[in-house]
Order: structure tokens, then sequence, then C-alpha cells
């Protein structure tokens, strides 16, 4: 048990005086940091070597992305949760500890079976480690311009780690053994460690709450792994079976318990009433929206450039890479538009960015060329990038201040999420158009082009709804009276 100097150590040091190695600490959790997103992106230009390798089904193959994601999405408030009432440092220790060991799995892995069980164990460290990073610099750092910075170097070495795992995946695999996309992470993860032992502080919420929403985390994963093994074996099942039906029954029950319980609960995983707010629930749907098609883009665009362009691992790493910085680059100019135009403008015309440049995408087929894809997955970074800092802001400029890290890690769940849900959708999809066109007597590699068209179309059109969508839901509020404070109405 600590005693009461320990915990006081713990929650008012950092308060007192600056921490003399809190950048060394910056630098420790913006390596984790960079490390997960790495493993976000590094396996999608491997996959046809990897379906080739280990004599995957496309089903199988999709799950060794799913199963990552699904654990990911399923426990990150959850971990989130345990970070402030057990301790930052110790569940991102943990949470570190875990993916490491869990990479080494994965990298080792000789069968289709031990990968997907080590991607989705994979995907729990990385649920407890991600929601500890940004709160350990925020405790760390009290200084606000220094915590400023400091969040904007995170945020750099997230977008780092997205923009090296394609062209790190394509050069791992096509130079070296596909395995070794997991096992770099080992002695990233091992110097990692030893340096957040030595300068990563532990601190705490003050008035936090041990009291876990089992039930929640419980229906929460339970709906979520249910819809994603309907929508990935749905295709081969045949999606009147008995076993589809029952997922999607077991989907629907879960959902309606999870909202039960959390609306009832004292100490709910996720307040609902915060989706009272037209602009938290605004920017919720707007993340989901982007990600629904962001994730699929590169899952699927993949395999269209190694397996029907002919482009090597490398080539396709290459090209995926100008789309990050973009995303980057545009991200830094969108504070200045958003200053300019406001908000719901600059998120707006993101979205119009990704629709055309989907638009542009979709009008590639055989005979594509590095040099004519590029616009159009430029456009695309670009779109995304203008749109997410100012969507960001929208959520948290709206929120509460004594909700918001439940707001940070709702935003970062609809991330994965509808991520996971837009490769599992557009795959059922891409799969029914293909098997169709297989009927029909077209070649295998027009069959596929064709369902890969058909789940662009799908992703195109949702983005396009957004454009409005987000226009009308991140406009901002007409100026209160002085005596209102919306936002804790709309809560009370």
């Amino acid at each position: 048990m600590e005693s009461t100097s320990d915990q006081v150590q713990d929650e008012e040091a950092p308060k007192d005086a600056p921490d003399p190695l809190r950048w060394w600490s910056l630098f420790a959790v913006s390596l984790a940091t960079f490390m997960t997103y790495l493993d976000l992106n590094v396996i999608n230009v491997a996959i046809p070597t990897i379906q080739r390798s280990l004599h995957l089904s496309e089903a199988g193959l999709e799950w060794i992305v799913s199963s990552y994601l699904l654990t990911l999405a399923g426990l990150l408030l959850a971990g989130g949760r345990l970070a402030d009432a057990y301790g930052r440092r110790r569940l991102y220790m943990i949470g570190l500890t875990v993916f490491t060991l869990s990479s080494l799995s994965a990298g080792l892995a000789g069968n289709g079976s031990v990968l997907i069980g080590s991607r989705t164990v994979q995907g729990i460290g990385a649920a407890l480690l991600t929601p500890a990073t940004l709160a350990i610099i925020t405790a760390t750092f009290t200084d606000i311009k220094e915590r400023t910075s400091a969040i904007g170097l995170w945020t750099v070495s997230a977008a780092f780690g997205l923009a090296l795992g394609p062209v790190t995946g394509g050069l791992i695999t096509q130079n070296i053994r596909w395995g070794w996309i997991f096992l770099i992470n080992v002695p990233v993860g091992v110097v990692t460690l030893a340096i957040s032992a030595r300068t990563v502080r532990e601190s705490r919420a003050p008035s936090a709450n041990r009291v876990l929403d089992v039930g929640g985390l419980i229906t929460s994963a339970l709906a979520l792994f249910a819809i994603t093994y309907a929508l990935i074996e749905g295709s081969d099942a045949g999606w009147s079976s008995a076993r589809i039906i029952t997922a999607f029954v077991v989907a629907a029950v879960a959902t309606v318990a999870f909202f039960g319980i959390e609306a009832r609960t004292p100490e709910p995983m996720v307040n609902l009433r915060l989706f009272r707010i037209r602009q938290f629930t605004g920017g919720i749907s707007t993340q989901m929206i982007w990600a629904f098609g962001a994730l699929a883009i590169y899952f699927f665009t993949s395999i269209y450039l190694q397996n029907i362009i002919g482009f090597s691992p490398l080539k396709s790493g290459l090209l995926f890479v100008p789309m990050a910085f973009a995303l980057a680059a545009f991200a830094g100019f969108s504070t200045l538009m958003e200053s300019w135009i406001g908000a719901h403008r600059t998120v707006s015309l993101g979205m119009a960015m990704m629709t055309v440049g989907l638009i542009m995408l979709i009008m590639h087929g055989e005979h594509a060329t590095f040099a004519s894809m590029l616009p159009c997955l430029i456009v695309l970074g670009g779109g995304m990038g203008i749109m997410n800092v100012p969507m960001t802001n929208a959520v948290m400029h709206n929120t509460p201040e004594a909700q918001a890290g439940v707001a940070s890690a709702i935003l970062n769940d609809a991330r994965e999420v509808a991520g996971l849900l837009g490769i599992t959708i557009i795959g059922a999809v891409l799969r029914s158009k293909q098997t169709s066109a297989l009927r029909a007597g077209s070649t295998p590699a027009q069959s596929f082009l064709d369902g890969y068209h058909v789940g662009l179309w799908v992703a195109t059109s949702l983005v396009a709804v957004g454009i409005v969508f987000t226009y009308v839901m991140l406009r901002p509020n007409k100026e209160p009276r002085p005596s209102e404070d919306p936002i804790a109405a709309q809560l009370t």
C-alpha cells in the first residue's frame, strides 16, 4: 500500500517544480507513440507477401489487421480510466511491455493463428499505452507554453510513424523477411522501456475513482467483436446463415445493453450526456466518417497496387509517403485556416478535398502508374490534414474541462472503431462485387478491380455527405449572455 507521502509526491510534485527530466520523458512517450502508429501502417504494404507466405484467405488476411484494431478500440477507454485511477506510468510501462513482447511473437509467427493472436495482444498493449502517453505529458509539463510545445512534438512523432510505416514495410518485406516489420519494435521497445523507467514520473488524477465499468467494457467489446465477425465472415458464410445472423443479433443486444448500463451506472465508461453537445457529437461523427475511408484506402489500395498493377512492396510503400507528409503539412496550415474561416468551414473543405481525391483514385484501372497515382494520394492526404486539427479543437473546446479526458478517449476510440468498420464493410462490399464479376466471366484481376471501385464509391459517398454534415454540426454557437454556460447547461 502506498503511503500518504508517496501519493502526495505522485499527484503534487509536478505542480511544485518543473521535472528536470521532463524532456527525456517526452522523448520516451513520443518514441512509444511513434512505434504504435508505425504498427498501424507498416503491415499494409506487407499484406500480399504475408498472404502468400502463410497461405491465408482474404478473410484471414483482414483479421491480421482487424484483430489489432478490435482489441485496441475495445479497451482504449478502459485503459484511460485505469491509468487515471492506478497510475499513468504504471499502465504505460505495462502496456509498453505487452506491446514489445507481442511484437516479438508476431515477428516469429509461422502460421496465421499465431500471427492473429499476437496482433490481438499487441492491441491490448496499445490500448493501455496510448491514453497514458498524453496523460503523462499533461501531468509532467506544468508550464502552459512548454506543454503546448510538448504536445506538438508528440503529434509530430505520431505523424512520422504514419509517414514511415508504408516505406518501412516495403523495404523490410522486399529485402529481408516480412516478420521484421514486427521485430523492429523489439529493440525500440526495450530502449523506450529503459528510458521511461528512469525519466517518466508517476501521476494519477487527484479524484480518480477506482471503480471500473465492467459491464460497459464487456458489452461494448462484445458488440464490436460480433459485428466485426459478421462483416468479415458474411461474404463467405452467406449473409443469411445462422452464425452470421446470430452475430448480428448479439451485436444489437450488446449495443442496447451498453447504452442501458452507461445511462444507469454511477461511474460510466462513457458519459452519454456529452452527446447532447452538438459540436461534440458532430466532431466525433466527423472523425468516424474520415477514418472509415482512411484505413480502408490504405488496406485495399496496397493490395491493388501489388496484385493488380504489379508494384513491388517498396514501390507501394514509397507511394504512400507523400500522402502522409501532405497530411502533416496541411495539418500545420489548418490552424491558420481555422482562424480565418472557422472550424466548420475548414473541416468541410478538408472533406471536399478527400472526396475529390477518392474520385481521382476511382478513375484508375489496371494500367495506373506511380506518377498518375501520386496526385490522388497527395490530395487525399491534404484533405485529411486540413480537417483533423480543427475537428479535434471543435470537440475539445466544446467539452467541459472535467470531461476532457473522457472526450479525448472517445475521439481516439471513434477513429479506431470506424477504421475497423471501414476495412470490414468495404471488404464485404468488395468481395460481394468480386464474386458477382467472377460468375459473370470477368478475369480475377478485373473482378477485384470492380469490387475495389465499388468499395471506394461507398467511402466517397459517405465523405461527400460529410461535407454538409460537418458544416452544420461544427458551426459555432451564438454568443451566450454572460450568465449563460451553454456547455454546463447541456450536461445538467
